[in-house]
């Protein structure tokens, strides 16, 4: 009998004995776990996706204030973890399509914008009545909100590039004023290599590139991808450093749903 227990015995593994973790090295593997999990989340957002909020309606009726908006950086740009830089990567917008950017410098904003693409490097650009000519033909554009009794066809805005006086009246950034002679061809605005001439939907509550300039390629940060929350609230709500009633805000949709646009949620570009 005790040569077959001897037999069985040897065809079973052997137990390894279990080790006890000090609490020092449980601390550690814990502190590493976690650093994983935050480099993981760093990466995803410097490089991947990034959450944003809608504070201007100057993209209405496309985008409207409150829209929570899920941004794609991926292939567009890349976040230097802890600092506010950017590295430009291989993907170029296209025309007509909508971008989030860093406000370009001198133009006296230090938040991102979010704006739709109109011209790319080496399109010629002119507006006239309100209307889009890019290379000599009009831009389809049905996502425009225009208000039919504005009755500023003939501001400077509509019909663009301007020229004479209408450079210096004040409403355009001085440097861009100083610059944008040098940028017009026979009438029209030819968009430089490596920059974008950008415009919101709403072209009459809209500041633009109209009004400061082209947007460098190293300042687009991505293309937003779905909406994956709209809240119908007061505009200042959204503006940086309203924490307090943005969180109210949030709490508010728990008393009152109605407050949530529902048919706007996962809505895509």
């Amino acid at each position: 009998m005790s040569a077959d227990k001897s037999n069985r015995d040897k065809g079973k593994p052997k137990q390894q004995p279990q080790t006890t973790l000090t609490p020092g090295q449980k601390l550690s593997r814990e502190l590493l776990s976690w650093f994983w999990v935050i480099l993981a989340f760093i990466f995803i957002e410097g490089t991947l996706v990034q959450a944003r909020v809608i504070p201007s309606g100057s993209m209405e009726n496309t985008i409207l204030i409150g829209d929570h908006l899920m941004v794609s950086r991926f292939g567009y740009d890349a976040g230097i973890p802890f600092t506010d830089d950017q590295i430009a990567l291989w993907r170029n917008p296209k025309r007509q399509q909508v971008v989030v950017f860093s406000a370009p410098e001198g133009e006296g904003s230090n938040q991102d914008l979010i704006k739709r693409v109109i011209g790319i490097p080496g399109d010629m650009i002119r507006i006239r009545q309100g209307a889009v000519f890019v290379n000599g033909q009009r831009l389809h554009e049905p996502y425009i909100l225009r208000d039919p009794d504005d009755g500023n066809s003939s501001s400077f805005v509509e019909n663009f590039p301007p020229d004479g006086n209408e450079l210096f009246d004040g409403r355009l950034n001085q440097a861009w004023a100083a610059n944008l002679p040098r940028y017009i061809v026979d009438g029209q605005l030819r968009v430089p290599p490596d920059h974008y001439f950008v415009m919101g939907d709403n072209r009459g509550d809209s500041y633009d590139s109209r009004y400061w300039g082209f947007v460098p390629r190293k300042n687009i940060i991505g293309t937003p991808l779905f909406i994956y929350m709209s809240i119908d609230a007061p505009e200042q709500v959204w503006e940086p450093g309203h924490i307090g009633e943005r969180l109210g805000t949030y709490l508010s949709i728990l008393i009152h749903p109605g407050e949530m646009r529902w048919k706007r949620l996962f809505r895509t570009f």
